[in-house]
């Protein structure tokens, strides 16, 4: 039943634990100053559990780990199967005081036509059980000029508090910018990290010119980067950011870019979320050290 407390697996999972600070790294959101922690959450894959008890129990513990770590945004959009639901199931299973001003909600509009539009955000707003999002996002750019319009309505009405525009993957760059060129925007998500930098290009500029903050997808590439480092032992500068991980050393490389607002990397596991979450605390790499760390990627 949707609402109705779910247990939570007590299963204490062996992880790098979360370095302390006196709070999380936050960078502004250009549009309105507001502060946001640097690591958020997706739910790609990860929070489309439907009705499976133990997956729900899991997810639970994984969002409660979130919002200990002092996580913010969380990412989710229609296109994720259940994702939005699980996610409004699990809000309403914890105490509201756990995150209530503390979640920033972002989500996306996946369809094609502006009534179809309009239709499927008021859907996520009942699935996350929320009275307004923070953010909605046009996903992967589709039938964008029939939605830009109904979310700028919605955003003077009080439903959305920013708007902006998705793709992933590094693809349709050129019509991403051109969009980014056109439009007023608040927010833009795309693909970057330290296997994918096609966006240190032209998008990162860009976003920084024209005070659009940047959300950071595929952090990880999929898991792909862990392909390439297993085995191997982080290098023994890495202490000087504090990063304890390979997962904390990718996500700080993307998010120590004056560009990026947030980046938001996706798990189902507990022992993972508090080891992403690491990455939210302690210093960031300065510009020597971020091509130190690019140069050692390259030359495995």
């Amino acid at each position: 039943m949707l609402g109705q407390a779910l247990p939570v697996a007590a299963v204490a999972l062996a992880a790098p634990a979360v370095r302390a600070g006196p709070t999380p790294i936050t960078k502004p959101i250009p549009v309105s100053g507001e502060r946001l922690p640097v690591i958020g959450m997706g739910t790609w894959l990860t929070f489309d559990v439907g009705d499976d008890a133990a997956a729900l129990a899991s997810r639970q513990a994984v969002l409660q780990a979130f919002f200990a770590a002092g996580g913010s945004m969380i990412d989710s959009s229609p296109m994720y199967g259940s994702a939005e639901t699980v996610l409004g199931r699990l809000l309403r299973a914890l105490p509201r005081r756990a995150w209530a001003g503390q979640l920033f909600s972002a989500t996306k509009v996946w369809t094609i036509g502006r009534g179809a539009g309009d239709g499927q955000m008021r859907r996520s707003l009942r699935r996350w059980g929320l009275e307004r999002f923070d953010l909605m996002q046009v996903h992967n750019l589709l039938d964008w000029r029939a939605h830009l319009p109904t979310m700028r309505l919605w955003r003077e009405q009080g439903l959305i508090r920013t708007i902006g525009v998705t793709t992933s993957h590094g693809w349709r760059h050129a019509e991403l910018e051109a969009v980014l060129r056109a439009e007023r925007l608040d927010f833009v998500q795309f693909t970057y990290s330290i296997g994918h930098r096609a966006a240190e290009r032209r998008l990162l500029p860009l976003a920084r010119d024209l005070g659009i903050a940047v959300i950071a997808n595929r952090p990880f590439d999929g898991g792909a980067l862990f392909d390439r480092v297993r085995g191997r032992d982080l290098p023994p500068w890495a202490a000087e950011f504090d990063c304890g991980s390979w997962a904390q050393f990718f996500l700080k490389f993307i998010v120590s870019h004056p560009a990026v607002s947030c980046a938001i990397p996706a798990t189902r596991r507990l022992d993972h979320m508090r080891d992403n979450m690491g990455a939210n605390f302690g210093r960031l790499p300065d510009a020597a050290q971020r091509a130190m760390m690019a140069r050692l990627f390259e030359a495995l």
